[in-house]
């Protein structure tokens, strides 16, 4: 076990799951990883070795066929998920936002309909509420849902979709004019969507369409997708919460859950650029001993292993925040904010380590310095997240003149 970021308080429970993921992990994922990942090829036989260690059921309360586990847990699992390859952690991410808000947001119906086949893996779920033109601004959200009986019609055009293609579910994001006369403000003027759909792309059910894969720089093996609603005829009972008007707060609730997530990634993968830069610091010689004798690089793996310790411990604070009842949007802010951060400062670190091999695909670390970009941008960019944290520290700390 690795001396840093042990996280301590833990359940025995807790630290049996956290121990077989790390040997699934090691065993089953990092031998792999980079070859799969060159190849964009999904990972299938990976995908399955999680689902039959329950992963898909984590956070799923057990009533409902799940293990009923905190955030904290499945944080920590995605954590060591990240460290072994960050698609795969994608792969569970999604599921788990759209799991998590049928799970505090669904109806009753919803929730016995849906969460013991997402419990067994046996449907994965996908969010979707980025469009083409908007980028971070939600409000300007532009597919529609009208009501037409017992049904709504979607239309419009959705972005950057994890598990796009592989999922059979898909929570959309929509605006929704029913009940909400004009001038109604935007965020209360969204509905959340549980949208079924075959996996693949193409038509995957009449009046959706899913295109294809987008090709990324790095995050290969998922899938990240657009989605094309035209004409979608989704049933009335198919509202997430049977309400329509609340979707923006049931989003913005998931999210939280998905920041943390991203911080766990930057967390998992900065661990493991430093294992790599570490490591290779100690079998490269110049000018007759280790560099890792060179006191620039010592300097270099201090500050490495510093960002990564103070990393982890914001992750885990933000994820007991949450699992405690209490709002944690500052915390989760400023948690996904400085790992990500610090997670590409920290490749960039064992990049530089690893000198002019470091560039070549024969390097894992060629495959992190592609990957930790995206996490500059997920669920929030960095500038989203000063922006929250520094109207919540407003909230907290008003002056009381």
């Amino acid at each position: 076990m690795s001396r840093l970021a042990q996280t301590h308080g833990l359940t025995d429970v807790q630290t049996e799951i956290l121990s077989t993921v790390r040997d699934f992990v090691d065993k089953e994922i990092i031998p792999v990883a980079t070859e799969l990942e060159h190849r964009d090829e999904y990972p299938q036989d990976i995908v399955d070795g999680l689902k039959e260690l329950g992963l898909f059921g984590l956070m799923i309360p057990e009533e409902y066929g799940g293990l009923g586990e905190s955030l904290l847990t499945y944080a920590l699992c995605v954590e060591e998920i990240a460290r072994g390859w960050m698609s795969v952690s994608g792969i569970i991410n999604t599921h788990f936002i759209v799991a998590y808000m049928l799970k505090q947001h669904g109806t009753q119906e919803q929730r016995d309909h849906f969460l013991p086949r997402m419990a067994a893996g046996d449907i994965r779920g996908a969010f979707s509420m980025s469009e083409p033109a908007l980028g971070s601004d939600v409000s300007a959200i532009s597919s529609k849902a009208v009501r037409d009986g017992e049904e709504y019609v979607l239309n419009g055009q959705k972005m950057w979709l994890t598990n796009g293609g592989t999922s059979s579910l898909v929570a959309v994001l929509v605006k929704s004019d029913e009940g909400h006369p004009e001038g109604t403000a935007a965020h209360k003027s969204m509905t959340t969507f549980l949208v079924e759909k075959e996996p693949g792309f193409g038509e995957v059910r009449p009046g959706l369409t899913i295109p294809g894969k987008i090709d990324k720089m790095g995050y290969k093996g998922v899938d990240t997708t657009e989605l094309i609603m035209d004409g979608l005829r989704i049933p009335a009972d198919r509202v997430l919460g049977g309400v329509t008007g609340r979707g923006f707060y049931q989003m913005m609730d998931g999210v939280e859950v998905g920041r943390v997530n991203v911080a766990a990634r930057g967390c998992g993968v900065a661990q493991r650029a430093f294992e790599l830069g570490v490591q290779y610091a100690q079998q490269r010689h110049t000018f007759g001993k280790q560099i890792a004798q060179h006191q620039a690089i010592q300097f270099k793996l201090a500050e490495m292993a510093t960002k990564v310790e103070a990393a982890h411990a914001m992750m885990v604070n933000a994820a007991r925040k949450k699992d405690s009842g209490e709002r944690n949007d500052l915390e989760a802010g400023m948690a996904k904010y400085l790992a990500s951060e610090y997670c590409k400062e920290v490749v960039e670190d064992a990049f530089r380590i690893h000198g002019g091999y470091g560039f070549s695909k024969e390097y894992e670390i060629e495959r992190l310095y592609r990957e930790a970009p995206m996490l500059l941008i997920g669920e929030g960019t960095a500038e989203i997240q000063k922006m929250i944290i520094g109207r919540r520290l407003l909230e907290e700390y008003r002056f009381q003149g």
